[in-house]
């Protein structure tokens, strides 16, 4: 869900920053079985979001307001448009707030490795709240190593769009052969052989379709059992590559460049999908609340992203990822933000408030279910990969998404333009990088 001000995809640079703070975090200490105010008692606990535009920080109001009415003597004093780094900076300076939300996941495995958010493991037991309301990869994103720091607030799943009139009839594609038979039927050429309409960009460059969401259709396992990068020894790394090249080449790289070159940006109405300039494309469930708003006569569809061949039962899953929500070291009113974390991130009406306001999938089970939704008809795909049991997430880390950013960095910048002659050596030498890196952040 790409905020109006913020995106949830940062960049490598700014998620490098955010963790190189975060790990300098020394200030106070472990505070979930500390004191500080019962949460029956009267007081007002600060949280910190990232919201910013005016709907935005109107449907976090409207969700919190079920909160007053169940918990009258906390008072919640919402506090927008708050970074990473102002966060990390608040925590390590023992002044943070009561909560802290992010839409950064893949800094979750250093903040529950240095303690920086709490531990919330005695907070859920105490509530005996069940953790199966909430979809597996959604649980495996908000812990490290069994250490649970965060709770999930709202989520994004990944499915494949298409414009019924350039399908001509065509029904979506299920397996990656599919698709790349479907893009070459779809494409249609200029005079000079560069591209008019892609049937579908398979580059790691064209926005959403970054290695991240699109490797995870073939199946890969990112890390080991020993949590050390898996790129050489797992084959569906190597079918990924094969298949994100194979069509690249049939486009020509050159063509692909001045394509991407020629597109619009993403979060504004001259996305390429939303202009007719691609029939097929990847992309989170916000995009239907951008074609709602920008492309209002796309006549589109959705359905679950192909995946390959070899996993046709799995076909139904996708990526997911989510904003995530807890309670920072030297948090003063801790046992109240447990009490506003536990209802925020479980309770329907909550979450459904907030799901239809911004367009985002609500993060439990029930709520996928909730008839308050208002959401259009394409967004049920959504719904559905985001609970469908083949669905994954990237795992968490001590250095973040470094081995995610390196991936992507050796597929945009080497093995897209050819500059790869044997490929095994050369993930070989990228598995080597990444763990030297995870090594050094102590993972």
């Amino acid at each position: 869900m790409p905020p109006t001000t913020i995106t949830r995809r940062v960049t490598a640079a700014l998620a490098a920053v955010t963790l190189g703070l975060t790990a300098a975090c020394t200030a106070g200490s472990d505070d979930s079985s500390s004191g500080g105010p019962k949460a029956d008692e009267k007081q007002t606990i600060e949280v910190w979001h990232g919201w910013n535009a005016p709907h935005e920080v109107k449907a976090f109001e409207d969700a919190v307001a079920g909160f007053n009415k169940i918990h009258p003597n906390i008072t919640v004093k919402l506090v927008k448009g708050q970074t990473d780094e102002r966060i990390t900076n608040a925590i390590r300076g023992g002044n943070p707030p009561d909560v802290v939300s992010s839409f950064t996941t893949d800094s979750v495995g250093q903040w529950c490795k240095s303690g920086a958010w709490q531990n919330l493991g005695p907070y859920i037991a105490k509530s005996k709240l069940d953790l199966n309301q909430f979809p597996q990869a959604v649980q495996q994103y908000t812990e490290y190593k069994g250490t649970r720091c965060a709770m999930p607030l709202l989520a994004d799943a990944y499915g494949l769009y298409y414009n019924k009139a350039l399908m001509k009839g065509e029904q979506p594609p299920k397996t990656m052969s599919e698709l790349t038979a479907l893009a070459k039927k779809l494409t249609v050429r200029n005079p000079d052989g560069t591209i008019k309409v892609a049937g579908f960009m398979p580059s790691a460059q064209y926005y959403e379709h970054q290695a991240q969401h699109l490797a995870s259709q073939f199946g890969v396992t990112w890390l080991d059992g020993q949590g050390k990068a898996n790129f050489a020894n797992d084959p569906a790394f190597t079918e990924y590559l094969k298949w994100n090249k194979e069509l690249i080449d049939w486009y020509g790289y050159d063509n692909v460049k001045k394509f991407l070159r020629s597109l619009g940006q993403e979060f504004e109405a001259s996305n390429p999908f939303q202009k007719g300039k691609v029939a097929m494309a990847v992309d989170g469930e916000w995009r239907t609340k951008f074609i709602q708003e920008e492309a209002p006569k796309l006549d589109y569809g959705t359905a679950p992203a192909p995946v390959s061949d070899s996993r046709a039962t799995a076909y139904g899953g996708g990526f997911v990822i989510g904003t995530v929500i807890g309670i920072p070291r030297g948090a003063k009113h801790a046992q109240a933000a447990w009490e506003f974390l536990n209802y925020l991130t479980t309770n329907t009406d909550a979450l459904v408030t907030f799901a239809n306001a911004l367009g985002n999938v609500p993060s439990t089970i029930a709520s996928l279910s909730s008839p308050k939704l208002t959401l259009p008809p394409q967004f049920k795909t959504f719904l559905d990969v985001f609970k469908h049991q083949a669905s994954t997430t990237t795992p968490p880390t001590p250095n973040g998404n470094d081995y995610v950013v390196r991936f992507q960095k050796f597929v945009q910048e080497e093995w897209e333009p050819g500059k790869v002659g044997d490929l095994k050596p050369a993930l070989t030498k990228l598995d080597g990088e990444v763990d030297d890196a995870l090594k050094l952040a102590g993972g």
